[in-house]
């Protein structure tokens, strides 16, 4: 961009109360979001099995996921209240702003044994906030954790599994941080001209990448993954896939159980190389019923088919190449920089700060993505319904709920704001729509 762009975007950031509008947006939508976790929570109070959910779930399910649901909210009223006062503390003092200059001292004062650069003063200021916030975290984890997850009977985990899962994260952190950190500060030292384009491909191109790690060498360090053994259930999913041209090279079973007693499936790859994962409890909670388990992934297999998760990448690649072009605009703002408390121009800060500013469009944006996904949804259970599994995945859903405690009523403003899918009631009354049109 000319110097003369970057002159008219640092005086609108001079002469506009920036740190104020971001505090102010803060609490507009912690307001906004605080008030739908109300009326969620007075939906929860009812002790009576609602009208849309009778004949679906037993009276022992739905009262004990309604528990499960005002303990989740009650935790997170408080979590909600403690994290906003902690961001409002760290925007009005400058907080972030303290840390990047300590760390700045500190690497003056070490230059026997690194040498001051944007790259070490970001990596040790990352390793510092990320210290904080995980000390300052820490209590809220264990309460979650050990509290209430352990009180309705889905926690697995020892003290020692969780200790041991911070200190692999924490080195998977040191190991991946500094390249990925080189590298965008490398992309990001080139010409405005070319600025957007070499920062969005290194960011496609880390995506691409830890999508294909993720699953094959870092997921593994956490779990243990094993091949489905044969039977009805395996060869039963293989000839779903092989009738869809749906090409699996790998069928796994995870421990989920060893952490959890949440279940979930999921796939993934790329091309010809896709692979399905089914967590042990999903298989144990279904019983003998193991249709319903095929049925569930029918339902996956529907997003596959119907482009979902290509049409839901494209859009994203959008969204964030125009992120980034925005970004790209103010990126040389020391007036924008000063506003928090920062030098002109470290590039992680930058992006830091934009965040701050795109915060309340990036609530707008995920709005229409859950009405867009739940559309999908939709979709996807009458793909399932045309493969004619609908009553099997009618009793998968309800399984899924019902093990996950999850069949409560739910406020429909709380739902279209936060939920990526309908509810259970919603869809089980579009299968049943379906089954009437096709009778």
């Amino acid at each position: 961009r000319t110097m003369a762009d970057h002159e008219l975007h640092d005086e609108l950031f001079d002469r506009l109360p920036v740190k104020t509008l971001v505090i102010a947006s803060l609490l507009a939508l912690t307001v906004w979001e605080t008030y739908l976790d109300v009326r969620q929570y007075r939906c929860l109070l009812h002790e009576g099995v609602p009208a849309a959910l009778k004949g679906m779930v037993s009276s022992e399910a739905f009262s004990k996921s309604r528990a499960y649901g005002l303990d989740r909210k009650r935790f997170g009223f408080a979590k909600t209240a403690f994290v906003t006062l902690q961001t409002l503390l760290f925007l009005q003092f400058d907080v972030l702003g303290w840390f990047w200059m300590k760390a700045g001292e500190v690497l003056e004062t070490q230059q026997a044994l690194v040498t001051p650069s944007e790259f070490t003063q970001t990596l040790l200021f990352l390793a510092l906030v990320q210290v904080v916030e995980e000390i300052i975290g820490l209590p809220w984890s264990l309460w979650h954790t050990f509290v209430v997850e352990e009180r309705h009977g889905f926690n697995k985990q020892t003290m020692a599994t969780f200790i041991l899962d911070m200190v692999k994260t924490w080195a998977l952190l040191l190991v991946l941080a500094p390249p990925v950190i080189y590298g965008l500060l490398w992309v990001s030292a080139g010409t405005d001209a070319y600025f957007v384009l070499q920062i969005y491909l290194f960011v496609l191109g880390l995506s691409l990448f830890f999508m294909t790690v993720y699953p094959t060498l870092i997921a593994p360090l956490f779990n243990k993954f094993e091949p489905l053994p044969e039977g009805p259930l395996r060869s039963q999913i293989e000839a779903l896939a092989g009738s869809l041209e749906f090409p699996l090279t790998k069928l796994y079973v995870v421990d989920g159980s060893t952490r959890s007693a949440h279940s979930n499936a999921y796939m993934y790859g790329f091309f010809k190389n896709k692979r399905i994962v089914l967590y042990d409890t999903l298989i144990e909670q279904s019983g003998e019923d193991q249709e319903a388990i095929v049925a569930v992934l029918g339902h996956e297999l529907g997003h596959w088919k119907l482009n979902h998760t290509l049409v839901l990448f494209v859009t994203m690649q959008v969204l964030i190449f125009t992120q980034f072009a925005l970004y790209g605009m103010i990126r040389h703002s020391p007036a924008l920089f000063a506003a928090f408390g920062f030098p002109c121009c470290p590039t992680i800060i930058g992006l830091v700060l934009f965040s701050y500013l795109s915060s309340p469009v990036d609530h707008v944006i995920r709005f229409g993505q859950n009405y867009v996904s739940r559309r999908f949804e939709y979709a996807a259970d009458h793909f399932a319904a045309e493969l004619e599994l609908s009553d099997a995945l009618k009793r998968g859903l309800v399984r899924l709920q019902e093990a996950n405690l999850a069949v409560t009523p739910v406020d429909p403003w709380f739902s279209a704001y936060h939920h990526s899918h309908p509810t259970l009631p919603e869809r089980l009354a579009a299968l049943d729509a379906i089954g009437s049109k096709t009778k």
